[in-house]
């Protein structure tokens, strides 16, 4: 069975979005900035041409996705048809009934409404060795922190300030989080940190 990972861009001052999040401002106000470093140089490249395994290398390797469903409703739209998921299967998290949804190139969309571990578990049946790639928002990823349900924590730390917004860390005990890290590049504009957690 592959890993967890998560990966997710924040600001220097903890934010993986922006205020004011909604539909057609799916980021908040500023949080595009925190995804410039991803169309550089196809995001890929470090300071010195290190390589830098960014989201679409993870998904790459991964054989399905996990998203919550306010991820899901703001972002379905700007993902497009065919979405970027590398054909993978997505599974939503949520709390309201939806069928699948299938779009171009093989990636459906499974709506999961008997919580985190189930729509785990059906993620892992369908990566079957390869790695599943949780990709947010942060709540989904702060459940899979708080429940022991995540191997690694990849974070992009952006170079700027937000000011407010999604705080990625908000509410859980620093008692309960043990990180170790495992990697680490310096790039233009971004920091990739990559964490161990102890299960």
């Amino acid at each position: 069975m592959g890993k967890v990972i998560a990966d997710q861009s924040v600001s220097l001052d903890g934010f993986s979005a922006g205020p004011n999040v909604g539909i057609g401002n799916g980021m908040g106000d500023g949080g595009e900035g925190l995804h410039t470093w991803v169309f550089s140089e196809g995001g890929r490249m470090g300071r010195g041409g290190v390589a830098v395994e960014g989201p679409q290398e993870l998904l790459a390797t991964s054989g399905s996705v996990v998203v919550g469903r306010r991820m899901f409703d703001l972002g379905e739209e700007p993902w497009g048809d065919p979405p970027p998921f590398h054909n993978n299967p997505v599974f939503v998290v949520s709390h309201r009934p939806h069928p699948p949804i299938a779009k171009q190139g093989g990636t459906t969309y499974t709506f999961v409404t008997d919580g985190l571990e189930a729509a785990l578990a059906r993620a892992h049946h369908a990566a079957g060795d390869r790695n599943v790639a949780v990709l947010g928002g942060a709540e989904i990823i702060r459940q899979c922190i708080r429940g022991g349900l995540l191997d690694e924590l990849r974070l992009d730390v952006v170079h700027i300030l937000l000011g407010g917004g999604t705080a990625l860390f908000a509410g859980l005990d620093p008692a309960d989080v043990t990180l170790e890290r495992i990697g680490l590049i310096d790039a233009d504009g971004v920091t990739h940190l990559t964490f161990r957690l102890a299960r």
